[in-house]
């Protein structure tokens, strides 16, 4: 084990590996990269103490020494038990002096002690993929609010957490919604995530994705980038969906969209990717297939109503690493992938470094906004401000060496005007 005073992961003898991985990530983050430059010689951060629950990935460690080259003190626990990365936890420790607070395939009771160590550095700001910390503090350590001047959320779940917490009036200081961001949502839920999750239900079961029945439950920007990548590597693609709109445009894009009680007739892969709760139930897995292959890449275990499945199940066991097998009374295996956890990052190593490059420029100029504007703020949800989402995206265009045009005088004037007419 690797624990000491302010800090615990798994094995401090990791941490070389985990150095050269979080190198390897960074050559392919140049937004981020450039970021860290300016935080180095400006340090907007400093004297601010950071919390952060986030994915203990390599990209994540690209984030942390940035806001620490910003001026920042951080700590970092996982936002997942089974996200972590080990190797990136122990060079965190080791060559950057971050207190982390993470280990792969912890216990709840882990998990959450983890979440307290973390934010016991008594943060000014918090960074959250899920709220985990924002609850806590808001509930068993409120003591932890005095000195906080705001925070920031990276996924659609924790926004929405977030924002029923704002519309309620409970939240005690403000957020900055990083997920609403346009350089973050387009890019990597739909492209990271669509591309990570089929890494991960490949690394865990080795089956073929071409000619197989894929359901994607859920057509958010998640939804949309699984179903674009199952279609392009064969599958014949079944969309569910709650809300007309993203049914109506899953359609269009050429899915078929039907009830989750249908598709649980035909699919050999369920994946739901919703932030919503038992989204698979008893009365779907009482009508799968043989062999069936039931995954989640939204955010909490709670998509799959695993334990109604353990109760119709007369055995369980596990059949490859991150496969547990479900034998029902009549014969048929249901197969849960990661124990219904982001499959994305449980089986394999979550989004590129190059998709989150541009999630983690947002955490980090967001984080800058906060430092210089958080005191002023309401206490309410926030979207990214305009102006950090465009020059992300310019940062981003120009390390690709592309250019775009600008407005000549003549057409700003006509976009300005309405006395001219067709």
């Amino acid at each position: 084990m690797g624990r000491g005073n302010g800090y615990d992961v798994k094995d401090m003898k990791l941490a070389v590996s985990g150095r050269n991985r979080i190198e390897w990530a960074k050559k392919d983050m140049p937004v981020l990269r450039s970021i860290g430059e300016r935080f180095a010689k400006e340090k907007p951060l400093k004297g601010l103490r950071v919390a952060a629950c986030l994915h203990v990935t390599t990209e994540t460690a690209a984030l942390v020494q940035v806001l620490s080259a910003g001026g920042a003190k951080v700590s970092l626990c996982a936002s997942n038990p089974l996200s972590t990365q080990d190797d990136v936890a122990s060079s965190l420790v080791r060559h950057d002096g971050i207190g982390v607070f993470a280990i792969k395939g912890e216990n709840r009771n882990t998990y959450y002690s983890h979440i307290l160590k973390c934010l016991a550095i008594g943060s000014h700001m918090t960074m959250d993929d899920g709220a985990d910390l924002v609850s806590m503090v808001h509930t068993k350590k409120k003591e932890y609010l005095k000195g906080m001047i705001g925070g920031t959320e990276e996924t659609t779940t924790g926004v929405i957490r977030l924002s029923a917490m704002g519309e309620k009036g409970v939240l005690r200081y403000p957020i900055v919604a990083v997920n609403e961001a346009k350089t973050k949502h387009l890019f990597d839920n739909r492209y990271g995530t669509g591309q990570s999750t089929i890494d991960g239900i490949l690394r865990a079961t080795n089956r073929l994705i071409a000619g197989s029945c894929f359901v994607v439950a859920g057509y958010g920007w998640c939804g949309r980038g699984l179903a674009m990548r199952a279609k392009g590597m064969g599958a014949r693609v079944l969309v569910t969906e709650i809300d007309p709109l993203p049914a109506l445009e899953a359609l269009m894009d050429g899915f078929d969209v039907v009830p989750m009680a249908a598709a649980a007739k035909a699919g050999d892969i369920f994946c739901t990717l919703t932030g919503n709760l038992n989204v698979i139930r008893r009365e779907h897995f009482e009508k799968m297939k043989d062999g069936a292959i039931v995954c989640n890449s939204g955010h909490f275990n709670v998509e799959i109503d695993i334990p109604a499945l353990a109760r119709i199940a007369k055995s369980v066991r596990t059949v490859r690493p991150f496969v547990e097998e479900y034998i029902l009374r009549d014969g048929r295996a249901i197969h849960v992938l990661a124990e219904g956890r982001l499959i994305n990052l449980a089986a394999a190593e979550g989004h590129p470094s190059n998709v989150m490059d541009m999630s983690f420029a947002n955490q980090a100029l967001s984080a800058e906004y906060l430092a210089r504007h958080g005191k002023t703020l309401e206490n309410k949800v926030y979207t990214v401000p305009e102006a950090i989402d465009r020059e992300i995206a310019r940062l981003k265009l120009n390390s690709t060496g592309v250019r775009i045009d600008r407005l000549t005088p003549e057409q700003k004037k006509y976009l300005a005007s309405w006395e001219m007419g067709t």
